[in-house]
């Protein structure tokens, strides 16, 4: 048996020896047939939405410690982009089976192509995302952010920006949404007022970052923060889709239940052992074609933040309707800087399922996994470059 991490656009196969047994392989079916008369998926691939890093630690960790050759499955290709693909489109194109990306960043890729994908597990309960500016430069809440240099990656990463905008009644067209890259460069170069920035990325990389005046490093109080999660702009982040249409069928089916519980024990993994989590996931990093150059600690600190995101008090992956609705209305009710609307109309029910995670984490508690709970945060120091 082997797994593979697929680096950039090449394939490294990676051969993992292994004595488990593969009980698995057809035992779990369809959540909406009791027929077993199919042949179950042994290889499948997964399409992250960026390079190696924390971010996706469940999904590095359950290819590590074996729990997919637990699930049945014989080769796993966990595939990184660094922007060169959309994991909706690849998913789309049926250039993998699964894929994780944002909910509005799918809203408009669905809207736009007519295809349809299925949320089948949503990972990020909470918004890790924030526009973070120096202190006393005047954004301090998203009523300040008309007449200013607003930073954003683009690609879709803006919506919460105009959605935040409209639910306070603000125009869009009288922001400058100004492209940054993935870094805090733009706000310390002056070129916007406010930067993006993620609670697990962008956020430690500029307290990583020595203050000239000071000598030592930047420290929160040097900054205004305006974190969308405390704001009605709020989306769905981290989500692992499937194609709606082969759901259907149900070898895809199984596979996407096993899949599930695979990642899910390699999350509850992460929650429990932060520390050992975040090693496994630099060591794929480090070893990997490309990837943000960022050290251990930068990816430690990673690993404390994104639990945080994803261990909210309930069972993992479920979609809560609220939060799914209030992504909708967001992205129906905004328009962006050119005074264009985000989506049209509402997706299709279709769009996303409790069904296959709920099968999923029923299995892993039968078998005495606790998929439920909160985090409880470690203490982590940043220190110069996150080495």
């Amino acid at each position: 048996m082997r797994n593979s991490i697929r680096r950039g656009i090449t394939v490294a196969a990676v051969t993992v020896v292994s004595a488990i047994a593969l009980s698995a392989c057809a035992g779990t079916t369809d959540p909406g047939t009791d027929s077993e008369d199919f042949e179950p998926l042994t290889d499948i691939s997964l399409q992250l939405q960026w390079l190696p890093q924390s971010q996706f630690a469940g999904y590095y960790v359950a290819l590590d410690k074996g729990y997919f050759e637990e699930e049945g499955f014989d080769n796993v290709d966990i595939i990184p982009s660094g922007g060169d693909i959309v994991p909706q489109d690849a998913l789309v194109n049926g250039d993998v089976d699964f894929a994780v990306a944002w909910v509005p960043k799918v809203l408009g890729t669905l809207e736009a192509t007519g295809a349809e994908l299925t949320d089948i597990a949503q990972v990020y309960q909470k918004s890790g995302t924030m526009q973070v500016s120096f202190k006393g430069d005047g954004v301090e809440s998203v009523a300040d952010f008309e007449g200013k240099r607003i930073g954003s990656w683009g690609f879709g990463n803006e919506w919460e920006i105009f959605a935040a905008m409209a639910a306070e009644g603000l125009d869009a067209s009288s922001v400058s949404i100004t492209t940054q890259d993935f870094s805090m460069n733009a706000l310390l170069d002056g070129d916007v007022d406010a930067a993006q920035a993620m609670t697990y990325n962008e956020w430690a990389q500029i307290l990583e970052v020595e203050n000239p005046e000071t000598g030592e490093l930047y420290q929160p109080e040097d900054f205004d923060v305006v974190s969308y999660e405390d704001t009605e702009g709020a989306m769905l982040q981290d989500a692992i889709w499937a194609d709606t249409e082969r759901l259907e069928d149900p070898a895809y089916a199984d596979a996407a239940v096993r899949f599930l519980k695979a990642v899910t024990k390699g999350w509850v993994f992460a929650r429990d052992n932060p520390e050992e989590a975040a090693t496994i996931t630099y060591d794929a990093a480090i070893n990997a074609e490309a990837a943000f150059p960022v050290g251990p600690n930068h990816q430690l600190w990673q690993m404390n933040e994104v639990n945080k995101l994803i261990w909210a008090g309930g069972d993992f992956g479920l979609i809560d309707e609220a939060a799914w609705d209030q992504t909708v209305a967001g992205a129906l009710s905004a328009k962006n800087q050119d005074g264009l609307e985000l989506i049209l109309d509402e997706p299709a029910d279709s769009a996303y399922s409790n069904e296959y995670i709920e099968k999923a984490l029923a299995e892993l508690a039968d078998e005495g996994i606790v998929v439920d709970g909160e985090y409880t945060p470690i203490e982590v120091v940043l220190t110069a470059g996150g080495q």
